[in-house]
């Protein structure tokens, strides 16, 4: 098996060939410790971002002021970070000012969590000051340092703590749980669209509901977009047996727990895209169409395919009942048709069969009800039999 390492280790190579001392660090060590899949792979070097520039071909400059370099080596990314420590965090993100310094351990010193503050050099030798690998041993999330201050730096730190919780299946130690219940109001102050990408994969882990418990001590809901005004919401989260692997079928649960609160409400205020916008609505109703005539053709033929894993999730959540996707899936595929434009009578034909009728909203209207008829079987999608079955509508209003 290959080393997931070998390319990253040929740039640790060539900074340390030109007097640079270099390290693989954070998450990537952390993973194989775990034996997950290995995913972003950061570098920290002694080198300054000048001159780790000058040491590569591809660079780009994305966070520059704070030490950050991204070197582009064999068709993949890795950030390269100078050792620094940091200055306070007014804007709840970024610090301040850094300061480069000379020492890994330093600058491990300045990471969130013991299991991210570990270091690996080009021989696999690793760096682990704060006991890294004996909370991974033990399975506990404890912050590098005090608690507090490290919460008060980035609040979002708090949401990882959660999101780490959720996706290793490990506890937070008890300080560190103590401080993010203390802090968890600093939460409110961060950009939503942060906040929204960690709620994501929170909701997202293998461990979820172990850390349900959590989210209620530590009252969360108060402090996030449209939940803080109507937190009962949250207890639907009590309902989650499996995983919700995107934001749209989180928030989809929470609008059919309370419809009156509109979906516009939660794209705004959460500030998600018309995608997701788009792919809530399909969810809903969806859900909506199984909780009145369950699973009917129509139902299938509507619910775009990328949307039908997430659809059976939610259906879980609030009917406790358990459907199977890949069987929805062979259903999508044996339909006569896929979508509109599949129909075996066009728009100009369709016309054509009405000469003294104006184009208007009635065209829409029968091919709607084609696209129903065919999917539902009541007629066969043939130019002949659409054209007779369609003669058979006196006007737009019979249908």
């Amino acid at each position: 098996m290959q080393d997931p390492f070998v390319h990253a280790k040929q740039i640790l190579k060539t900074l340390e060939q030109n007097g640079h001392k270099a390290y693989i660090v954070g998450g990537a060590v952390r993973d194989q410790f775990l034996d997950r899949e290995i995913g972003d792979i950061d570098i920290t070097t002694s080198a300054i971002p000048n001159e780790v520039q000058s040491l590569f071909e591809k660079v780009i400059p994305v966070g520059i002021e704070h030490g950050t370099v991204v070197v582009r080596y064999k068709n993949e990314s890795y950030e390269v970070t100078t050792f620094r420590v940091e200055g306070n965090y007014t804007d709840f993100r970024h610090p301040d000012h850094v300061t480069f310094v000379d020492r890994i351990e330093d600058d491990l010193a300045r990471r969130d969590f013991t299991i991210n503050a570990m270091a690996m050099d080009i021989n696999n030798h690793i760096i682990d000051p704060f006991d890294g690998q004996v909370d991974i041993n033990s399975k506990v999330i404890r912050t590098v340092g005090n608690p507090d201050d490290r919460f008060q730096e980035d609040p979002l730190r708090m949401l990882r703590a959660l999101r780490f919780s959720s996706q290793l299946g490990f506890s937070i130690e008890t300080t560190t749980q103590a401080s993010l219940m203390k802090n968890i109001h600093w939460v409110e102050q961060l950009a939503t669209e942060r906040v929204g990408i960690e709620i994501q994969k929170l909701f997202a882990g293998d461990f979820f509901q172990s850390v349900v418990s959590v989210l209620f001590l530590t009252k969360v809901s108060r402090y996030l977009p449209v939940l803080k005004e109507n937190d009962h919401l949250f207890d639907v989260i009590k309902h989650i047996k499996e995983p919700l692997l995107d934001i749209s079928e989180i928030i989809a649960v929470f609008h059919i727990a309370k419809p009156e609160i509109p979906i516009e409400t939660w794209v705004s205020q959460w500030k998600l895209s018309n995608k997701t916008k788009g792919d809530i609505k399909n969810l809903v109703g969806a859900s909506q169409q199984y909780r009145e005539s369950k699973l009917t053709n129509w139902l299938v033929y509507t619910l775009p395919e990328h949307l039908i894993d997430g659809f059976v999730r939610i259906i879980d959540v609030h009917m406790a009942v358990k459907l199977d996707s890949s069987k929805i899936m062979i259903v999508k595929q044996s339909l006569p048709i896929q979508k509109r434009q599949d129909l075996a009578i066009n728009g100009q034909e369709l016309v054509q069969l009405f000469p003294d009728r104006k184009k208007g909203p009635w065209i829409n209207q029968y091919f709607f009800q084609l696209e129903k008829d065919v999917v539902d079987g009541k007629v066969q999608n043939q130019k002949i039999e659409l054209s007779e079955w369609i003669m058979k509508w006196n006007r737009p209003g019979s249908i």
